[in-house]
């Protein structure tokens, strides 16, 4: 897209999908952006996730569609598996009603950065450590932290793109604390070199317990992803050693098996793993003055909904659309990002307990309706009336809604 009319100068805090996509339109809209991040240079790689009709609409208008790809195994089969090797057709994400794209988080950063154009300036190992607002400016004093030395710079707009642990977020919003709400559970997620064993090399696994549950995400161009999940009473506590020994012990006392067994013998022999708390951000209001927020340091939907990449790269793109828009009138801008953004986060937020339920049931009663539902869902009869139904849905129609067009 060409660039078009003048907009200002624009700090954009953390090089993942929201900050990156949020820099990549700020530039089309005109403004000049500069982009910071925390990390010594770009990570690569990352985890499973999901890229519903939301994101792949503002992906395709930010030109990056065709450069994700898409890594879903043709003919992929999910199993509901437990720990004595019983299976069954289970339901995985390539069955759900319009098939989102499976991918691995750097796929999209990498086919966002590289569409960044030089003239978009991006300094690593940079965080900002102080942020005053002015009537016409904002003021950031950025730390580089590879010398140790700062700078202070002045900007028209200050977007705090940097995760769960906002840093602008505590600097401008307050402490993490008023923001975010536990789920009171942990994630864990590595990639495999290869399928687990006695399973087809495009075969998803799913055993799910109360309180407990373990994913194999298959693709078709390389190992899978597993990805465990488990709830505590204790988050502090699950951080007091290794992130196996928690994992162990969460999934304990009972024998792990075969299977299960293997899956952590896997993740703990990993090159990389991620091992974190769950947690929802709730914010009244995700701007302001001249500083705004952008996806998880904005609303943070969890894995569960499957629409964090999706609702950062709308965020991102609507973000520019919007400041094109109502050019040179930044709480117009704001006010009307916010205002199109705000029913599609707020509806994710409210209807989280189907996917949490789905991922992994809280209680014996939703562990069995959880099992019904699945079973029903191959049958002749029952199977294509729950699609349809499926298909149907608000929950389904809101992942896909196209919430940033013009």
């Amino acid at each position: 897209m060409a660039v078009q009319g003048s907009g200002g100068r624009a700090l954009v805090v953390g090089l993942g999908v929201a900050g990156i996509s949020a820099a990549l339109r700020l530039h089309q809209a005109g403004w000049e952006a500069v982009v910071v991040e925390r990390a010594l240079q770009r990570r690569s790689g990352g985890y499973f996730i999901g890229l519903f009709g939301s994101g792949a609409a503002s992906a395709a208008r930010l030109g990056i569609l065709d450069a994700i790809g898409d890594r879903r195994a043709p003919g992929s089969v999910v199993h509901e598996v437990d720990r004595t090797g019983r299976r069954h057709r289970g339901m995985g994400f390539t069955d759900l009603p319009h098939r989102p794209r499976m991918l691995l988080r750097g796929d999209v950063e990498t086919a966002l950065f590289e569409a960044l154009p030089p003239e978009v300036e991006v300094r690593f190992a940079t965080v900002p450590e102080r942020i005053v607002q002015y009537a016409d400016k904002a003021e950031v004093t950025l730390r580089d932290q590879s010398t140790g030395t700062g700078v202070t710079e002045r900007f028209d707009l200050v977007v705090g793109a940097d995760g769960l642990r906002s840093t602008v977020r505590r600097l401008v919003f307050g402490p993490d604390a008023n923001h975010l709400r536990s789920l009171d559970q942990i994630i864990a997620a590595a990639l495999l070199d290869e399928q687990v064993g006695g399973f087809d090399p495009h075969d998803g696994l799913v055993l799910a317990e109360v309180g407990r549950s373990a994913w194999v995400w298959p693709f078709a161009d390389r190992g899978p992803s597993v990805l465990f999940t488990y709830r505590t009473d204790d988050i502090d506590a699950q951080f007091r050693r290794p992130a196996i020994d928690s994992l162990r012990a969460a999934f304990g006392p009972r024998p792990a098996g075969p299977l299960l067994g293997e899956l952590l013998d896997r993740f703990e022999k990993a090159d990389d793993h991620l091992f974190d708390s769950v947690h929802q951000v709730r914010m009244r209001q995700w701007h302001h003055d001249r500083v705004v927020l952008l996806g998880d340091a904005a609303w943070c939907l969890t894995l569960f909904s499957g629409l964090g990449t999706s609702a950062a790269l709308a965020g991102g793109e609507l973000l520019g659309t919007m400041l094109e828009r109502h050019p040179g009138d930044l709480p117009a801008a704001l006010g009307d990002w916010e205002g199109r953004m705000r029913p599609y986060i707020d509806y994710q937020h409210a209807h989280l307990g189907p996917e949490r339920v789905l991922f992994m049931p809280a209680t014996r009663t939703q562990r069995a309706v959880r099992s019904t539902l699945l079973r029903s869902r191959w049958t002749p009869v029952l199977g294509p009336a729950l699609g349809h139904l499926m298909a149907a849905s608000d929950l389904t129609k809101m992942k896909n809604v196209d919430v940033a067009a013009a």
